[in-house]
Parts: C-alpha cells; sequence; structure tokens
C-alpha cells in the first residue's frame, strides 16, 4: 500500500514537472535561456485568495506587522552587538569615538532601510537586493549579487552568528578558560542544522520561534542596559575619563571600525526579501522597518555604554565573550543566564537570515538566473525546500574554516557594495519611472548620502584590509564568466541541458516539490 501511495505521488510530481522541463529545452532549442519560466500564472487578487484554501503550492501571505517587525530585530540583534564592541573598539581607538560609531553606523543603516523602504512598496517583488538591482541596473550586477550571496555573503555571515553561538553556548562550562575550538564549531553546525531544518519544516513555525526568540533577546539587551545604567547613575563613571583620546586612532583603521559596527546592524534590509509574503505590505513594510531602526539604534547605544561602565576598554578588547564577562562583573548571581540568552539571541539571527535568504535564491531562480529546482516548493509544508537546503553545505565548510572577525571583514565589502549599488539604483529608478505609485517616499537627499557614504566606506576597506576584502573582491567577479557563459549566452550542449533537467525531475521527486503555481506579485 505505502509503496502504491509513493508511486502515484511519484506520478503527480513527474507530471507537475513536465511542464517546464519541455519549455526549459525548448526555450535552448530556440536559443531562450533555461531557467525563464513563460509567465502564465494568474496574478489576480480575488484568485491568489480563494487559491489560500485549497491546495495550490504557493509562498502564502503570513507575516503581519509584529511578525515583520521581530523579522528585522530578530535579524539585526544577533552576534553583533555582543562581539562588535570589541571590532569597533579596537579600530576607533578611544571609548567615546566607539560611541560616536555605533550612533553613526545606526543613522546610516537607518538612512539605508528608508531606501529600502520605498523600494519594497514600489517593487512588489521578493527577493530584496538582488531583485532591486535587477530592476535598476540590470541583469549583470543582480546575478552578480546573487552569485556573491550564495559563495560569500550568508554563508560568512551566518557563519559569525554561529560561531558565536556555539562560543556562548559552551563558555560557562570552560569559564575561566576558553572553550575548545573544535567542540565550539561542532555546536555551531549544530545549532545551524536545526534552524535549517525548521525552515524547511514550516513557514508558521519559523515566524513563532522568530518571535519567542526576539522577545529572548531583547531581554537580554534589557537586562545588560538596567544593569549598566544603574551602576552609572551611582556615580561609576571612571571609565569614561579621557573618552575621547584620540593618541591611538589611525585613519586607515576607521573603515575596518565602521565594518563592525555595520556588521551589527546588519539584518535592516531582511524584509525586503519577502515583500510578497508581507500582509498589508504597503503599509507594514515601513511602519514596522521604521520601528525596528529606532528600537534597535537606542537599544545598541545603551548597552555599550552599559559595557563600558562596568568594564574598561582593555577589558573589552582581552574579551572573546563581551556580554560574558560584563555578566561576570555586574551579574555575578545571573551571570550564568546571560550567556544562554545571547546564544538565544545569535539563535534568532540565524533563523531570520535562513528565512529571508532563500526567498532571495528563489527569486534568482524564478528570472531565470539560477536552476529552475532552487523556485520550488514542498507540496505538503510550502516552504522553499531546495533554497532552504543549497547554502547548508557551503555553510558548514565555512564554520569549519573560518575565524570569526577575519569573517567579517570578508564578507562585508561585497555586501555593503551592493547595498551602495541599490542604493543608487533607487535614484535611478526614481529618474527612469517618475509617474511609479510610491506609497513610500524618502527625499533625495537620504540615498544621496547612505551611497556616497558606503561607497567611501568601501574604497577605504580595500586598502585597511586588502587581503580579505581583495580576496572577497576577486571572488564576486568569478561571477561575471558565470554569468557570460552559463545565464546570457549558454554555451552548453543540449545534450547537457537534457541531462541536468533529468536530474531535476530526480531531485523534485525526492524532495517532493513543484513550481510555483500562483503569480504572487
Amino acid at each position: 500500500m505505502l509503496l502504491a501511495c509513493l508511486d502515484n505521488s511519484c506520478k503527480i510530481l513527474k507530471q507537475k514537472l513536465q511542464y517546464s522541463t519541455k519549455t526549459a529545452v525548448v526555450a535552448k532549442e530556440k536559443g531562450g535561456t533555461v531557467g525563464q519560466r513563460p509567465k502564465t500564472l494568474n496574478t489576480d487578487s480575488s484568485f491568489i485568495e480563494e487559491m489560500a484554501n485549497t491546495g495550490t503550492v504557493y509562498l502564502r501571505k503570513k507575516v503581519n506587522l509584529l511578525g515583520s517587525l521581530c523579522l528585522i530585530v530578530g535579524s539585526i540583534v544577533g552576534s553583533g552587538i555582543f562581539i562588535a564592541p570589541k571590532g569597533v573598539l579596537k579600530n576607533s581607538g578611544s571609548v567615546g569615538m566607539s560611541l560616536i560609531i555605533w550612533l553613526a553606523t545606526g543613522i546610516f543603516s537607518t538612512f539605508g532601510a528608508l531606501c529600502y523602504a520605498e523600494l519594497g512598496t514600489s517593487i512588489k517583488k521578493s527577493g530584496g537586493h538582488y531583485i532591486y538591482l535587477l530592476e535598476t541596473l540590470g541583469p549583470l550586477p543582480a546575478f552578480l549579487r546573487l552569485w556573491v550571496e550564495f559563495i560569500i555573503i550568508r554563508p560568512a555571515a551566518s557563519s559569525v552568528v554561529a560561531l558565536a553561538f556555539g562560543r556562548y553556548i559552551l563558555e560557562p562550562f570552560f569559564s575561566p578558560c576558553p572553550a575548545p575550538e573544535v567542540l565550539v564549531k561542532m555546536v555551531s553546525i549544530m545549532g545551524v542544522s536545526f534552524v535549517v531544518a525548521v525552515n524547511c519544516w514550516s513557514v508558521n513555525w519559523t515566524t513563532r520561534l522568530q518571535i519567542t526568540l526576539t522577545i529572548v533577546k531583547m531581554g537580554a539587551l534589557v537586562l545588560i542596559i538596567v544593569t549598566g545604567l544603574i551602576q552609572l547613575s551611582s556615580g561609576q563613571t571612571e571609565n569614561f575619563h579621557k573618552a575621547f583620546d584620540t593618541s591611538s586612532l589611525t585613519m586607515d583603521k576607521l573603515p575596518l571600525a565602521f565594518y563592525a559596527g555595520l556588521y551589527a546592524y546588519a539584518g535592516w534590509f531582511v524584509l525586503n526579501f519577502v515583500t510578497e509574503e508581507i500582509i498589508s505590505s504597503e503599509r507594514n513594510m515601513p511602519l514596522s522597518i521604521i520601528l525596528s531602526m529606532v528600537i534597535v539604534t537606542v537599544a545598541y547605544l545603551l548597552t555599550n555604554i552599559s559595557y563600558y561602565t562596568v568594564m574598561t576598554s582593555q577589558d573589552v578588547l582581552e574579551s572573546n565573550a563581551v556580554a560574558m564577562t560584563f555578566a561576570d562583573r555586574a551579574l555575578q548571581g545571573f551571570s550564568s543566564v546571560i550567556p544562554i540568552l545571547v546564544a538565544a539571541s545569535c539563535l534568532g539571527s540565524l533563523m531570520g537570515g535562513w528565512f529571508t535568504t532563500p526567498r532571495m535564491l528563489f527569486s534568482g531562480s524564478r528570472e531565470g538566473h539560477l536552476p529552475i529546482l532552487i523556485a520550488m516548493i514542498h507540496v505538503r509544508r510550502h516552504t522553499p525546500l531546495p533554497a532552504v537546503l543549497v547554502l547548508y553545505p557551503i555553510m558548514v565548510f565555512m564554520i569549519l574554516a573560518g575565524e570569526l572577525f577575519g569573517l567579517i571583514n570578508f564578507y562585508s565589502f561585497p555586501r555593503w557594495l551592493f547595498i551602495g549599488l541599490t542604493t543608487m539604483g533607487l535614484m535611478i529608478h526614481r529618474y527612469q519611472n517618475p509617474d511609479l505609485p510610491r506609497p513610500f517616499k524618502v527625499h533625495l537627499f537620504v540615498p544621496a548620502v547612505f551611497t556616497v557614504v558606503y561607497f567611501f566606506i568601501v574604497g577605504m576597506s580595500l586598502y585597511s584590509d586588502s587581503v580579505n576584502t581583495g580576496i572577497s573582491f576577486a571572488l564576486t567577479l568569478t561571477g561575471v564568466p558565470v554569468y557570460f557563459l552559463l545565464v546570457q549566452n549558454q554555451r552548453l550542449p543540449l545534450c547537457f541541458i537534457r541531462a541536468f533537467y533529468t536530474l531535476t525531475m530526480k531531485l523534485q521527486i525526492l524532495l517532493e516539490v513543484v513550481p510555483q503555481e500562483v503569480q504572487t506579485y
């Protein structure tokens, strides 16, 4: 009986893929692009609402205002505020300058978030940076952003958070000695595996867990802030004497301090990856972005003030886990709780990253820039299963091979380069589409300042850390021949194309996934 049901399921899956497979091969025979699929899906909103009550396969609108707010805050507040203070202080040279950088990076990130709020309400597709570059600057920059997200940014960014998760989980068991590096990496891989499994299983479970972890991580920040401010109000201000002593500040290190700060705020753009899944996106997207950036900027500034109230600058520089050192000195009765809260915070950041980034890959596949399998959805779970799984092997490799702060500098260069290009694209998009409805619109000053500052930081980083940024820049450029050979003008023989789609069909049956049956933009 079981074999009969399985055989019937396989037949249905084969039938669902048959049309897209034949279309792809015919496209190749006619000189088209293999990844492209005909736009025959129904886009009528009433039709989509009707399909929501059926078994039709597509990504449903399940992210409300609270979910949007928690997705942004939960993605931003991860390991950054607990490990980046060391990087900011090390490269800024003083306590006062580091606080200025925390405020400045918060303001700049807010500028970028406002630009993305306009883009998200005027361009209705999911996909974030990728889809905006595609609509404004063309397919090559968009593909390079997709390429670098796949091979550098998401694996490296998640590796940093995962390593912080593993370190904080193990810290109480080995304190005051550091935890064994091999054990940290094993626990990190276990955390990533859990996050990938939840994202594969259910969108509802992912959003509910994201909300829960966001509440936990904000509770951890409130505990640190309240403790520090109580001590500050009692007159413990000696660590702020000579706060603006700039004798150790060097201009070539300042961009790296900005990188560390921007890393801690990274995540303000994640909501744009899931635009098609947001309920009332024209209202909820700008509102959740503005609220989240105000909350995070204020919380980060107060948290750093609390750190410096309890710890000297030398203590911060010598600590591998700043929040743990803070807890040992200021929360002796609760010091064992802090690493658990921080680990939960890192887990929430991982959850948000793995919920949103696969939607970019999904969008890229849907536009014909990635294999068609990545744009498929599980028939029962309605999750983009292949897009979630495809990043996992690279992620594990980065965890095993990487070092925390080297990874931050490694992936920051391409991330901020393409974000700068995206906000520049916003200005071009306004010029090219002056009559396009824009439910939310920012002053032109905002994207102009944001773009200029980010390009300056990116340029300076090539001088400050030429090795890591040079390697990441070279890896980004490897996408150029890939684009011209495999995407724009495919140079593969037809027999290879047929074999590839046969493999796609086999994997589709194994994963139980099919192409989206309703166009949601």
